[in-house]
């Protein structure tokens, strides 16, 4: 299983997912024991709100998750539409973060549940 961590600094957890261009990767096969495996660097044309309408080979689409800092309904909506959960923790640090997670249960509940809660918290949190 593989998760993605918005991290603009490559430190801690950023907001505005859609926008966001870097990503740490994680292997969680142990979630015992995350690795990182990977760094996203992703020209701006790469970021999820300008991908829209685009084919399937953007890196994101081959995650599990992707853990964010902040995002829009639709963002969860869109990602949820191809088999993808989205997460907001409760902390910055991203290795913290992929531990939560994975230890929440997130990772194995049914995806229109995780989508359905992501998105009611999304549409709540998010502001342009």
């Amino acid at each position: 299983m593989k998760i993605a961590v918005a991290s603009q600094n490559f430190r801690t957890i950023t907001p505005h997912a859609g926008k966001t261009r870097r990503w740490i990767v994680f292997d969680a096969t142990d979630p015992a024991a995350p690795v990182e495996v990977d760094r996203l660097d992703l020209p701006r044309e790469m970021s999820l709100h300008e991908w829209k309408g685009r084919d399937d080979s953007h890196p994101l689409y081959a995650m599990h998750a992707l853990l964010v800092g902040s995002c829009g309904e639709g963002f969860v909506t869109r990602l949820g539409a191809r088999g993808i959960r989205v997460a907001v923790p409760a902390t910055v640090d991203p290795i913290e973060a992929v531990r939560a997670y994975l230890a929440s249960g997130e990772a194995t509940r049914p995806l229109d549940e995780v989508v359905a809660t992501a998105a009611a918290t999304a549409a709540h949190d998010h502001h342009h």
